[in-house]
């Protein structure tokens, strides 16, 4: 099998932080799926899933299985432990060395959050839904529980589709304007709607306090060579975002 193929976010995280997102190359799984899927809820063979996330635990070189969870377009989070089976939330956090916090995607945005001492990480799994019902803010609410402000957070965005690709009806954009979100898209020829996912996101983080956000600019739709795409592909595989604190020993 070929090694997985990783993206190392570009971001000024502090030195205890390790994220990574991954591709759809250097996996087992065959088309449609081809070759790095991670998610066990496409029809994909599951030996082969359970072959590409070890496959990704030894290239990352993850301290432990990342806590994969039931993503339902949400706002629950919920903190990284010992669970049974994935917990049903869209979003998780870690406030201890080696507890690894993933989100799958095939368009929708994952964003990664860390604060500026490198005490807490989190990630989240932003599609529309979950962006309009408030994730991002509850996310860098359960930071502000721990007494971590947004102007202490960094953020990081993942591969997700980008404004030319995502087109939209008007409920997604009314989901939005209620609240302000108006900036965020633009009208096409159809008459229809251009949605700016990650420049929503990107809003959404200022306005909670953090001015520290970097990437963003990889677009899952466009790159069918490196990313699995829902709305390109509608049968697919999915990547994950993945961030966790590494033991003291390793930094």
């Amino acid at each position: 099998m070929a090694q997985p193929q990783l993206i190392e976010p570009d971001w000024p995280a502090p030195a205890a932080v390790r994220a990574v997102a991954t591709t759809r190359l250097g996996g087992l799984s065959q088309a449609p799926y081809d070759s790095l899927n991670l998610g066990s809820h496409v029809d994909d063979e599951p030996d082969r899933v359970a072959a590409n996330r070890a496959a990704l635990r030894a290239a990352a070189k993850l301290p432990g299985e990342p806590c994969w969870l039931e993503q339902v377009h949400g706002t629950q989070i919920v903190a990284v432990g010992d669970f049974t089976r994935p917990p049903v939330a869209d979003a998780s956090t870690a406030d201890q060395p080696g507890l690894v916090c993933a989100v799958l995607s095939a368009d929708c945005l994952p964003v990664l959050l860390c604060d500026r001492a490198g005490t807490r990480v989190a990630a989240v799994h932003a599609g529309w839904r979950g962006l309009a019902q408030g994730i991002i803010e509850a996310a860098v609410a359960d930071f502000g529980g721990a007494g971590i402000p947004g102007s202490e957070l960094l953020a990081w965005l993942g591969p997700a589709i980008g404004p030319a690709a995502y087109e939209v009806g008007a409920e997604v954009r009314a989901a939005f304007t209620a609240s302000g979100d108006a900036r965020g898209f633009a009208t096409n020829a159809a008459g229809r709607w251009q949605c700016d996912l990650p420049g929503l996101a990107r809003g959404r983080l200022r306005a909670a306090g953090l001015s520290s956000i970097y990437g963003g600019d990889r677009c899952t739709h466009s790159d069918a060579q490196r990313f699995f795409s829902y709305r390109r592909d509608g049968r697919c595989g999915r990547q994950a975002s993945l961030i966790w604190l590494e033991h003291a020993a390793k930094r």
